[in-house]
């Protein structure tokens, strides 16, 4: 489905890498979407950055690269798939009663809210409209129901429990961020719109919605009323043996008459969101990524640490921050809480209060 959008290129002079960036900015497509098998035949100079003759995606330039011989990796595989990892301890009101989340839906009463469903999903209702983004809610981000990585803590709701939403958000193919059984039992979708990035929706089932758009960076597409622009996200996609790469990976920026909202999806730090960030308005709440980020060889090419995220918060000038991305699945090395009190650190030392540095309960709502 073509759709018209901005490219916000403004074509300022940088130093090298910085111009690396505007040309990534100004190559994006000005209107509709160009087919994945075009986009491949175009001559490099014809191409974006971050688009490869072979129809697969990159990073844009400047971002961190993926460090770790062989031996680093596989170590690091076993630990996570061979070894039985220690219990872990929830703590108290880290998730909330499935009634007490209804209960501060229905408080908020359709204001501006978010409600964080565990991991980098919220259930947000802004400006009239109910949006949710990366809806993993069953037990395992795996292609197996009996093996694989396995969450430790919530939903607080099950996904036939949440309310119709207008639009769904999905930031690239990773099975803890498009977790397809929760799709299948997600009420309303017939009704709502999916936004995803260029490549995905070849795993989505796009006849269960009203529109299914695909978008490259910086498109930005009226949905529900609501701007949304996806922007570039320093991650990578992978969700079979043979497709690293072929789907795009993005956050989404959401404007409307009100404001301005940021989810950043999976990414590491780079110079490309203060240069993104120059382009769009400042969001008044920025959900950030805050844990996945150990062994740090491995993970600084995909995932940010709690300072990062902030050092991302601030790039864009956000008003508020929230973490996300902690407290419900083991993925990687670090304790589960531990990112909490490292962001709540960095925040703090970044100049963002204690009521503008948000870490909620599986399943609390907090209005914005």
């Amino acid at each position: 489905m073509t759709e018209t959008e901005s490219s916000l290129v403004d074509g300022r002079p940088r130093s090298p890498g910085r111009r690396r960036l505007i040309n990534l900015l100004a190559a994006l497509p000005l209107t509709g979407l160009r087919p994945r098998a075009a986009e491949a035949a175009l001559p490099k100079a014809d191409r974006p950055w971050h688009h490869l003759a072979d129809g697969t995606f990159r990073n844009p330039p400047g971002s961190p690269e993926r460090g770790g011989a062989f031996g680093d990796w596989a170590s690091f595989f076993y630990r996570r798939l061979a070894e039985r990892p220690p219990p872990v301890t929830v703590p108290p009101g880290h998730v909330l009663r499935g009634d007490e989340a209804l209960a501060g839906i229905a408080a908020a009463a359709g204001a501006d809210s978010v409600t964080w469903l565990g991991h980098a999903s919220f259930l947000i209702r802004w400006q009239g409209r109910t949006l949710l983004t990366d809806p993993y809610l069953t037990e395992r981000a795996s292609p197996f129901s009996f093996f694989g990585p396995r969450r430790f803590a919530g939903p607080a709701l099950p996904p036939e429990l949440l309310p119709p939403v207008d639009v769904l958000l999905l930031s690239h193919n990773h099975y803890d961020h498009l977790d397809l059984r929760a799709l299948a039992r997600l009420r309303g979708l017939e009704r709502a719109s999916v936004v995803m990035p260029l490549g995905l929706g070849r795993y989505v089932d796009q006849g269960r919605f009203a529109r299914a758009l695909e978008v490259d960076w910086l498109q930005r597409v009226e949905v529900a009323g609501l701007e949304v622009t996806a922007v570039p996200a320093i991650h990578f996609s992978k969700r079979g043996l043979f497709d690293r790469n072929a789907s795009l990976w993005c956050g989404y920026h959401l404007a409307g008459r009100d404001g301005a909202l940021l989810f950043t999806g999976d990414t590491a730090y780079g110079p490309v969101f203060r240069e993104v960030a120059a382009r769009l308005p400042p969001p008044d709440l920025a959900l950030v990524p805050i844990g996945a980020y150990e062994p740090r060889l491995l993970m600084q090419g995909s995932h940010c640490t709690p300072e990062e995220a902030v050092m991302i918060g601030r790039d864009w000038g956000a008003r508020r921050l929230c973490g996300m991305h902690w407290g419900t699945i083991q993925l990687t090395d670090e304790p589960p809480f531990a990112p909490v009190d490292r962001f709540r650190a960095a925040a703090a030392e970044g100049g963002y209060g204690a009521a503008a540095a948000w870490t909620l309960a599986i399943g609390e709502t907090r209005r914005l």
